[in-house]
């Protein structure tokens, strides 16, 4: 029980708990610190809801961003795909400078408004730290070990899969991690476009010039993205202690 109230993990998680569903408590709260306010609390759609659809674009678009940062990494650390290193990088680089608004505004014509354009933006946003992170494990290996293995008779299939992705794992962690709280945050644009996320409430804040929405939206957005990085913490922690083991 001690080590569970010391845990920022669980307290973390027991925050946002609380306040996704015991959100409406606070309208008395929020009345007297915004009197002017007709609408103190967000009331249009369920938190709960808005958490749920929040996290699966971040899941998605993540899931998609860790498939194909991941397969890129690999691909230019292969003999022959080491001569397009330098071109992927900067694409990547380029697409983490493109503001996600932009992609949002040029998707939208093309694929419609709803999650699909902000799937598209965030999965952009979020490859630069997976391809980069995914390099950095695979150079750390040294090649004495690459010459050992292949000389123990693995092919290069094999040599990746058992050797150079297992040693990289806790540095490719790091990268994810980055990615998806990068995204987390800025998951909350996508109701620009009319995505349903824990944005909603902020840019509607923004538009009605209701604070009490945006902070309402901007706590549980925050709390998410430190809940989700504690997780990634935990799990990075165990991928080096199986990695020494």
């Amino acid at each position: 029980m001690r080590k569970l109230l010391r845990d920022p993990l669980a307290w973390a998680m027991a925050a946002l708990a609380l306040l996704v569903l015991g959100m409406a408590e606070l309208k008395p709260f929020f009345a007297a610190l915004f009197p002017e306010l007709d609408r103190p609390l967000y009331e249009q759609d369920s938190f709960a809801a808005l958490l749920w659809a929040h996290l699966a674009i971040v899941a998605l678009s993540s899931a998609a961003a860790t498939v194909v940062g991941t397969g890129l990494a690999v691909a230019v650390t292969r003999p022959a795909g080491r001569p397009f290193r330098r071109l992927v990088e900067r694409v990547v680089a380029v697409g983490q400078t493109f503001p996600p608004v932009a992609v949002l505004a040029l998707a939208v014509p093309l694929i419609g408004f709803g999650a699909a354009p902000a799937l598209l933006a965030l999965a952009l946003y979020g490859l630069l730290p997976i391809v980069q992170a995914t390099l950095a494990g695979l150079d750390a290996l040294a090649p004495e070990v690459r010459e050992a293995a292949l000389g123990a008779g693995m092919s290069p299939g094999q040599l990746l899969r058992r050797i150079e992705l297992p040693l990289a794992l806790p540095v490719l962690l790091a990268g994810v991690r980055s990615s998806v709280v990068i995204n987390i945050g800025t998951a909350a644009i996508a109701s620009t476009v009319g995505a349903k996320t824990l944005g909603s409430p902020i840019i509607i804040g923004l538009s009605g010039f209701n604070t009490a929405y945006v902070i309402q939206g901007a706590l549980l957005v925050g709390l998410l993205a430190i809940t989700v990085d504690l997780m990634f913490e935990r799990l990075l922690l165990r991928a080096k202690a199986w990695q020494v083991a």
